[in-house]
């Protein structure tokens, strides 16, 4: 049995290794929450403040760009548009993490939030161009 045609194809691969990513950082604010037994806020906890941050950035920026993705995955943007971007919103939100959250240097975070705001506006500016100027 084949499986059936779906009009997107590229992009779920990166939100379902968005996905996984987030899995991860809920976990570890979540076993963090366990830990120290802070069951409610941040407890006053540097720490704490930083997972939670790390994981409320991830939700409040990724759903959109991968709708954006979605919608030019749906107005037939090449292959190279869409891994490109994907790859650079994966990577991007990755980086964000580790700088945010202490895990590694600070310039990851620089570097996460400049690739998350540039694939918002490279997907943006695709999708305006495309459905209203060309």
């Amino acid at each position: 049995m084949s499986a059936p045609i779906s009009l997107v194809n590229i992009i779920p691969i990166y939100a379902a290794l968005l996905g996984l990513f987030f899995i991860l950082i809920t976990l570890r604010a979540g076993l963090y929450r366990v830990k120290t037994n802070i069951l409610i806020g941040d407890g006053g906890d540097p720490e704490m403040v930083r997972r939670m941050r790390g994981q409320a950035n991830f939700v409040e920026t990724v759903p959109l760009i991968l709708m954006l993705l979605v919608l030019m995955e749906l107005n037939y943007a090449t292959e190279t548009w869409l891994h490109s971007l994907g790859a650079l919103l994966l990577v991007a939100r990755v980086l964000h993490y580790i700088g945010l959250t202490e895990i590694g240097p600070m310039v990851c975070r620089v570097a996460g939030m400049f690739g998350t705001i540039a694939t918002c506006l490279v997907a943006s500016s695709w999708l305006l161009y495309k459905l209203c100027l060309a």
